[in-house]
């Protein structure tokens, strides 16, 4: 087996410098209002958050606590992009990434036409392109290629995600009810199907990296990117890619309880960062074990990625 020594997370970092002007989303006009079709009811009660023993310390997995929870809702699947352009079509709201003209795409993404790009240092995997949006997921003229109504939409910012939950009249999850959700009734499970943890050859329950990050992907899994957001066989909940595929935002702050004098260094900058949950088609064990329910990221609420969605939850 990779080892699992911890390691950055896989996104970039950072605030992306001045803001754009803010859209208004409190004033948009009022979408469906009631769940989706797809919503799964959730029982609340007792349930489990983080995890006895960390797969990477220092993120805050631990320890493993009990908490109560109301019923509530949740998509099966993260946010569509057939669903996110009828938000769109419907509002004329205007992403984060639009307007502030670029976004991040993962290295392989990149189409040859666009010419040399700039890399983020410390991840240079990341590559900033200039009119990469939710439509033009990497870059211009790559909308034909790379845009499937059924995938995830991506490309949108914690801001965005929050946009679009009000409209439908949602939320975006706590960490405790995305945990609680992707667990599927299995209790202090690792992985949204149990124990078995994926690998590069045998197993691929989930939309993940197989090869050597981040250069050599063989894709075992039949993917290079995002797979269709219902893909794979779902949890006990009936809920599809709760590990793999693409970061969650939940709506809560990237906090740690740990007081640890190299925690406080690495969260140095990080004030305002919103956790995700989930980990993503580019998550391997050999540099990011983060496709397991207990694993965490922070990430600025103004960033956008080719790996980073959304689901909503309503309540019961």
């Amino acid at each position: 087996m990779t080892d699992a020594t911890p390691k950055p997370s896989c996104c970039p970092a950072g605030p992306r410098g001045a803001r754009p002007p803010e859209a208004a989303p409190e004033t948009l006009p009022a979408g469906h209002l009631r769940p989706a079709a797809d919503a799964v009811p959730i029982p609340g009660g007792k349930a489990l958050l983080g995890a006895h023993s960390p797969g990477i310390p220092d993120d805050g997995e631990d320890p493993q606590r009990d908490v109560r929870l109301k019923p509530f809702r949740i998509g099966a699947t993260t946010v569509t992009n057939a669903q996110f352009k009828a938000f769109i079509d419907a509002t004329g709201y205007v992403t984060e990434a639009e307007r502030f003209g670029w976004s991040f795409v993962f290295w392989a993404q990149v189409p040859e036409h666009l010419g040399p790009t700039q890399a983020v240092v410390g991840v240079s995997w990341w590559r900033k392109v200039d009119g990469a949006t939710w439509r033009h997921v990497n870059g211009p003229g790559t909308m034909a290629q790379a845009w499937h109504p059924d995938h995830p939409v991506v490309q949108v910012s914690w801001n965005d995600a929050q946009a679009y939950a009000r409209w439908v009249g949602g939320r975006l999850p706590t960490e405790a009810e995305w945990e609680h959700a992707a667990r599927g009734g299995l209790g202090a499970v690792t992985f949204p199907w149990g124990e078995q943890e994926p690998d590069d050859t045998t197993f691929q329950p989930c939309n993940i990296w197989q090869g050597q990050f981040p250069d050599s992907n063989t894709q075992q899994d039949g993917f290079a990117a995002t797979a269709p957001a219902g893909s794979f066989d779902p949890n006990g909940y009936g809920l599809f890619n709760m590990a793999g595929n693409v970061w969650e935002w939940t709506s809560e702050p990237y906090r740690i309880r740990s007081l640890k004098k190299s925690v406080r260094q690495r969260l140095t900058g990080m004030k305002g960062y919103k956790l995700s949950k989930g980990g993503s088609f580019l998550c391997h064990r050999s540099y990011c074990f983060r496709y397991r329910i207990a694993a965490r990221s922070g990430t600025s609420p103004d960033s956008t990625t080719t790996h980073q969605g959304f689901r909503v939850v309503w309540p019961a």
